[in-house]
């Protein structure tokens, strides 16, 4: 495919461009020295109605992807965001990632196309601009995962090498990340217009936010007010799913919170294995801020915030305005509640949650803590399946409980075959164990990729019994267990 046939691929818009000048700065990546293509996501290139590129030169792939090469079309550039981090207020912005511009698909949805690890930007601050494979790699793979157990995530559509080192504990080869998103809005992007008291962006951020993801709030009689509702129901879906899979995001400051309701920024996250409410692995979470059970409460923190932002645009009148944001905060809770129940019922089997059901999860999930059992098994051994956990569940206080559930699913009137359907479905067999992960990765950074293309493989694949590999479903030993899981700047 030549240069022109190329740039024709893609079909670019430019609506964040459109905002103030001071939403952005314009930036060009910066080029690497010898690049060379690592994985190409053909699956979700077809997603985007980006089929040709599998058709390409791979050199003229590799020379966009590692961005030594501007697509006729895209208009690069970094954008500017703050966050609390760890509850601190920092000015941020993109300090390593370039967005290119935004690809409409077959069906005219958009896309961000993002280059992390592109180069130096305005917003680099002491950053060098620059990723490594191994955690580039380790986006790609998880993010794959993710969107395989149906759950709300950026996606990862090319890792390149660049040739280059990159210094971080030691010396590490480089790499640049292709990732999508339907925006790469955030609250953090409101909040430093609100620091710098700068309403006109921030309207203008309401505007293009509402546009791009929740159109049907345009005519709202308090559009800012109606954006806070949505984006804390779409928070509230999110998290909910991945506490059903046992996933703890791992820094969830407000600049990774973002908008649409897309989970995104995949450092220091990981799959808890033996189930602990206080599971942390980040290791610059000292404090266990973001545990695996305080996913809830810290993003209830995280609206207060975006809340504080809109004040401005929620009414003139400051005090009415708290009044009205307080008073659409108090429904996160509930409404965090009820997505979590939801999804939790179906992992037993049970179609319609009802308030008492909430009562017995907790009950099944302090016996897991109890038994020290591994969190994803132990709901695989209730369906039934032979694992490491089955034993465990005849264990007499596991019998008792046992004898409530079967109580509850007679009373609710749905079948045996349909209960067992339903946790077929909700109850993922191979997800990515984090000591699985971390030997694949260690052996792709060593220059075999046999490993992460069979990870990848598998966990595209979790709910598959017919999959005779374990690596990724057989609980792990004390001595297999990852504790700690590091980010990658």
């Amino acid at each position: 495919m030549s240069k022109n046939a190329f740039d024709s691929a893609w079909n670019w818009e430019h609506s964040y461009a459109e905002l103030p000048e001071r939403c952005y700065s314009l930036v060009k990546p910066t080029p690497v020295w010898q690049p060379g293509l690592y994985v190409f996501n053909d699956l979700l290139a077809g997603e985007l109605n980006l089929e040709k590129l599998s058709t390409l030169d791979p050199e003229l792939l590799v020379e966009v992807f590692a961005g030594n090469r501007v697509p006729g079309g895209a208009k690069p550039l970094a954008m500017a965001y703050a966050g609390h981090q760890f509850g601190n207020f920092v000015v941020l912005g993109d300090g390593r990632a370039i967005l290119l511009g935004e690809h409409l698909d077959g069906s005219g949805r958009r896309h961000d196309i993002q280059l992390k690890g592109s180069g130096l930007t305005p917003y680099s601050r002491r950053g060098d601009g620059r990723a490594a494979l191994g955690p580039m790699l380790r986006e790609f793979l998880i993010s794959e995962a993710m969107a395989a157990l149906g759950i709300a995530t950026t996606r990862s559509l090319a890792v390149v090498e660049t040739g280059e080192l990159v210094m971080r504990d030691g010396m590490l080869p480089g790499a640049v990340l292709v990732r999508t998103a339907v925006s790469h809005l955030r609250v953090g992007t409101f909040e430093l217009f609100a620091a710098r008291e700068d309403i006109e962006s921030l309207k203008a951020l309401l505007d293009h936010t509402i546009a791009r993801h929740y159109p049907e709030l345009a005519d709202a009689q308090n559009p800012a007010l109606a954006l806070l509702r949505a984006v804390q129901e779409s928070q509230a879906e999110l998290v909910a799913s991945w506490m059903a899979v046992g996933f703890v995001h791992g820094v969830l400051n407000t600049d990774n919170v973002a908008l649409s309701g897309e989970t995104i920024d995949y450092g220091p996250c990981a799959f808890i294995d033996r189930y602990h409410p206080g599971a942390v692995y980040s290791s610059i979470d000292r404090q266990g801020r973001y545990a695996y059970g305080n996913q809830p409460g810290i993003t209830a923190w995280n609206l207060a915030r975006f809340a504080e932002s809109l004040l401005p645009l929620i009414d003139a009148d400051s005090k009415k305005a708290v009044s009205l944001a307080e008073e659409t905060l108090e429904v996160f809770p509930d409404a965090m509640a009820a997505a979590w129940l939801q999804r939790m019922v179906r992992k037993f089997g049970i179609e319609k949650p009802e308030p008492a059901d909430r009562t017995l999860i907790e009950d099944w999930l302090a016996l897991l803590d109890k038994h020290r059992l591994d969190f994803t098994n132990a709901f695989r051994a209730l369906s039934g399946d032979e694992n490491s956990e089955k034993s465990q569940l005849k264990q007499p206080d596991f019998v008792a409980w046992h004898q409530r559930l079967e109580a509850r699913l007679k009373a609710s009137g749905i079948s045996p075959a349909a209960a067992q359907a339903l946790r077929e479905t909700s109850n993922p067999i191979h997800i990515p164990r984090n000591h699985a992960v971390e030997k694949a990765l260690d052996t792709a950074v060593a220059g075999d990729p046999l490993p992460f293309q069979r990870a990848l493989e598998v966990l595209r694949r979790p709910f598959d019994n017919s999959i005779s590999d374990h690596t990724f479903s057989a609980t792990p030993s004390e001595g297999e267990q990852v504790y700690t899981t590091f980010c990658g700047t």
